[in-house]
């Protein structure tokens, strides 16, 4: 991996609202890590049916009250119309102007009655009730949602989030390049053409990686799988591959094309700093 090459584009770094004292401390630090990096903004997680409503308003308040651009995850779990819209008051006041609209799980143990509600629908309310001021980030999945039945039924879902006002989209994770590279030409052939951000998981634990994935839909490549499987517990070898593979994938995904990256940090800055060194980043101002 060289580090000669200096890409440009929008670059974001994604957190989760922490749970304890020590983590809320652990987060200023690693924060303040990746603030050197200059990214277009942070995000902040929401958990399933608004779990962390106010862990994640605490994070993204402190976020901005920092200095930094921060950007709030948001879906509608259990809450009903109004009390997202308040959400969405709140965040205005706190000078927020970017969300991240995700249709979420609901939360275990809220019964049958329970529906989701669809993120082209939280789009649409914020549309509603806050106008343009939000650049609204939705999700999208290369490799798939693990819900759709086919591509072109999540092709579809995609196209409804965009046609109700979604400004860009950030990817779910893969390590296959192929894919973001032909989910992007089938969403340009339907006429869509916000930016799409692939969505980047460094590798620095194999176990955690294989579980989290299988959740989530992502594919491992089996070469990959292969390697990581050889190393055990040896995370140090672990580390190093991960960081080999995920930077020729962040090559090459900006060589072809993609207009920046979004780092799922895992509220760590070193292997996310890793991978900027690697690559020689520079962020551009842009939405």
């Amino acid at each position: 991996m060289t580090t000669e090459p200096i890409f440009s584009g929008r670059f974001s770094f994604e957190f989760f609202p922490p749970k304890s004292e020590a983590g809320i401390e652990k987060l200023h630090t690693v924060r303040e890590q990746l603030a050197s990096c200059q990214p277009a903004f942070f995000s902040v997680t929401y958990g399933a049916g608004g779990s962390t409503r106010d862990r994640t308003y605490q994070t993204v308040q402190d976020i901005k009250q920092a200095g930094h651009a921060v950007a709030p995850h948001l879906s509608f779990g259990g809450d009903d119309k109004q009390a997202i819209c308040d959400l969405l008051d709140q965040y205005q006041n706190l000078g927020i102007d970017r969300i991240v609209a995700l249709r979420g799980d609901l939360p275990s143990g809220m019964g049958p009655q329970a529906h989701l509600v669809y993120a082209s629908e939280l789009v649409s309310l914020i549309r509603q009730h806050a106008g343009d001021h939000f650049h609204i980030e939705v999700a999208c999945y290369p490799e798939t949602h693990p819900d759709s039945a086919t591509v072109d039924k999540d092709l579809y879902y995609f196209q409804k989030k965009v046609d109700a006002g979604a400004n860009s989209a950030i990817t779910q994770y893969f390590y296959n390049a192929d894919a973001y590279f032909y989910y992007v030409d089938r969403v340009r052939k339907l006429g869509l053409n916000i930016p799409i951000y692939p969505g980047i998981m460094p590798i620095t634990h194999f176990e955690n990686l294989k579980r989290f994935s299988s959740l989530c839909g992502a594919e491992i490549p089996r070469w990959i799988s292969k390697q990581l499987h050889s190393y055990g517990d040896d995370l140090e070898n672990i580390r190093a591959f991960g960081l080999d593979v995920v930077s020729d994938l962040c090559e090459t995904l900006l060589e072809g094309g993609a207009p920046g990256l979004h780092f799922y940090t895992m509220n760590q800055s070193e292997p996310t700093l890793s991978l900027w060194k690697n690559l020689g980043l520079h962020n551009k101002t842009t939405r």
